[in-house]
């Protein structure tokens, strides 16, 4: 689904990754694991196309394209304080796609509900987002992710910051997205034990970079 091939990665003069190789399959429920400033979240940077390569190449193979990939980053506390509704946030996904923005057609709009449904937050599509808990923010960022990400979904640490009931939420629903709506995940993840109850491969990037 993904070849990386002599891989390297990085910002400015420094390189992050370095020459590396890895194949990423279909069906894979990827955890990749490793200290603060190893690479993983840079590596998941380039895997979404918002970091090019410095060298060596990322592949997209079996027909995927860039537009079939979801990507969750890191929550920012402007993200938090985002004034706005769980629709809007949602809906906003498809900005660039809609030529009538800020009007979003049927199709678009019925993909946000579907998206808000298998995050379990259908019930708060017209509440303001920033008076939302932690838990439930993130579920509404992932739903936004959701609308892009037809076969793909990355993840950066999505329940950094979540208590442990909000935490198995999160994970209960990736788990469905992976099992019965057939979609390839990515996580970055300090939560080994997690890793290791929910991945199908674990990639440790302390091994990389050593």
């Amino acid at each position: 689904m993904i070849k990386c091939r002599n891989l390297t990665l990085g910002y400015g003069c420094k390189n992050i990754v370095n020459s590396f190789d890895y194949e990423i399959n279909s069906g894979d429920y990827l955890c990749i694991i490793g200290r603060n400033g190893c690479g993983k979240t840079t590596f998941l940077r380039g895997l979404a196309g918002i970091l090019r390569p410095k060298s060596g190449k990322i592949e997209l193979c079996d027909n995927l394209q860039r537009k079939q990939i979801g990507y969750l980053p890191q929550i920012t506390i402007a993200q938090k304080d985002f004034p706005a509704s769980v629709e809007e946030i949602v809906l906003s996904a498809f900005q660039g796609k809609s030529l009538l923005l800020p009007f979003y057609g049927r199709a678009l709009r019925e993909r946000a509900r579907e998206c808000l449904a298998l995050t379990r937050t259908e019930n708060l599509r017209k509440a303001c987002f920033r008076e939302l808990s932690g838990g439930q923010k993130q579920r509404v960022l992932l739903a936004r992710a959701l609308c892009a990400a037809e076969r793909m979904l990355l993840l950066d640490e999505p329940v950094t910051g979540l208590d442990p009931e909000s935490s198995q939420n999160m994970y209960s629903i990736i788990k469905e997205l992976h099992e019965q709506k057939k979609m390839t995940i990515v996580m970055v993840t300090h939560d080994v034990e997690a890793a290791t109850k929910y991945a199908t491969r674990i990639l440790d990037f302390n091994e990389i970079v050593k």
